[in-house]
């Protein structure tokens, strides 16, 4: 074998590899001796079939296997030579004009094979990373106004007689239609609307009230132009109605009584659990402001060229995520006040961000022996299988024969892990901030993505 480097030009390499037809023949040969054990072919006895026979039965399929047997571990060695880590799998360039030749044994086996490799850079000192982390300390009132809201969605409702007011709550049997068809998803026997609760759609609660126990009566309502369902937006619909229960709401008592309604041995045991969920929304914001800003200070940090191979497909990416939500949103670039060519500057932006960023991480986590471990990968697929009722097998077998769905369940959790690292090094000084202010810190940094 003979490597010829042809292009080296900042991150993209070109070699050419040329195999001798004598170093192809020997290894036809051993596949032919290995064949000839084995073959059975009538009017031969076994081990008895001449080569020169079995050359012309099986020569060019035996051939093109060792061809793409020996480029591929051709290939392999002379970057395993090299030391280079190419950033995407290396592109062959077979001329076509000696396949022919070479399939035959009558040439050498001469390719080309072109790839980016991943840069070079040095990792800093995590220590000298300062990270601001705002903390929202979780009073009492914020939990009694939490365990009151609940109580509010549950508070009782006692039957009445005469006509339905703004927060009573009506039980109703209904059948919706369009141009007199029942549509999907427009029915129900035993559906229930407090009104005022602007839970149905625009105009459907108002003429409601008044209504009675017992009583039928049909409702024109148009569904917004914005309507999740395409084939009801913007659509004038007739309800048929029958009210078969008003009732009016009672008082809410927070009590212990209340909450062992809910499931819990005590009010302070509700609180006790709403606090913690408080905390972990908070928790989960802050981390999202911290990462974000982390991310920043590393892009700043780093600056370096990118494989231009990886970033290309990673721009792909983006710009048909892009394409897809406008096209679902039915948007167009002069409806966002910018043209498609500036778009896609922008995005690409975003694609070597991400790239630069990729690369830096997957660098400390191969640097330092971040791994993701067996268990956290069960975890993560044992989630993602829940997602889907009823089809959890066939959920589980799709992963489990696609290595690259495995590496997308795989690749957030190595992320995390890295970020966690780099956190544990860091000048992390904690601020107290109010729950607004953490609102509004995190939606900037949406505004910003």
């Amino acid at each position: 074998m003979q490597v010829t480097e042809t292009l080296a030009e900042g991150l993209k390499r070109e070699l050419k590899i040329d195999i001798p037809a004598g170093d192809l023949a020997t290894k036809l040969d051993a596949y032919m001796d290995d064949l000839k054990s084995k073959a059975q072919i009538k009017g031969f006895r076994p081990g008895k079939v001449p080569v020169g026979h079995l050359k012309k039965l099986y020569g060019r399929q035996a051939m093109a296997e060792i061809l793409s047997s020996t480029i591929q571990e051709t290939s392999q060695k002379a970057i395993e030579e090299r030391e280079e880590r190419p950033a995407l799998t290396p592109e062959i360039d077979l001329p076509d004009d000696d396949a022919e030749k070479i399939l035959a044994g009558d040439a050498d086996l001469s390719f080309k094979m072109s790839y980016d490799v991943l840069p070079d850079f040095e990792l800093i000192d995590f220590s000298t990373i300062e990270i601001e982390r705002p903390v929202v300390e979780v009073d009492d009132t914020e939990v009694d106004e939490r365990v009151t809201e609940i109580a509010q969605n549950n508070k009782p409702f006692n039957e009445k007689d005469g006509a339905a007011e703004d927060g009573d709550r009506v039980t109703m049997s209904y059948v919706g239609k369009i141009d007199g068809e029942p549509f999907e998803g427009g029915a129900d026997e035993d559906g229930q609307l407090v009104l005022g609760s602007g839970q149905f759609i625009p105009g459907f609660e108002e003429q409601l009230v008044g209504i009675k126990a017992g009583e039928e009566k049909t409702i024109d309502v148009t569904f917004p132009e914005d309507y999740p369902a395409k084939h009801l937006a913007g659509k004038t619909a007739q309800f048929d109605i029958v009210a078969k229960e008003v009732a009016a709401p009672g008082e809410a008592v927070v009590d212990d009584e209340f909450a062992s309604s809910l499931g819990m041995e005590s009010l302070d045991k509700l609180k006790d659990v709403i606090r913690g969920q408080i905390e972990s929304q908070f928790g989960a914001m802050t981390r999202q402001k911290v990462k974000r800003e982390l991310l920043d200070k590393l892009d700043e940090i780093y600056t370096f060229d990118l494989p231009e191979g990886l970033l290309n497909s990673e721009a792909d990416i983006v710009w048909r995520q892009v394409e897809e939500d406008m096209k679902r949103n039915e948007k167009t670039f002069e409806d966002e006040g910018t043209t498609e060519e500036a778009a896609r500057e922008d995005y690409r932006k975003i694609a070597e961000r991400r790239v630069r960023l990729g690369l830096v991480l997957s660098e400390i986590g191969d640097k330092n022996s971040i791994q993701v471990t067996d268990e956290e990968m069960q975890r993560a697929l044992y989630e993602r299988v829940r997602q889907f009722p009823g089809q959890e097998q066939q959920v589980f077998e799709f992963y489990k024969n696609n290595q690259q769905a495995i590496a997308s369940l795989r690749a957030p959790i190595y992320e995390e892990k890295v970020v966690d690292f780099i956190l544990e090094l860091a000048k992390v000084n904690d601020k107290t901030v109010s729950k607004d202010e953490l609102e509004k810190l995190v939606a900037e940094d949406d505004d910003d993505a």
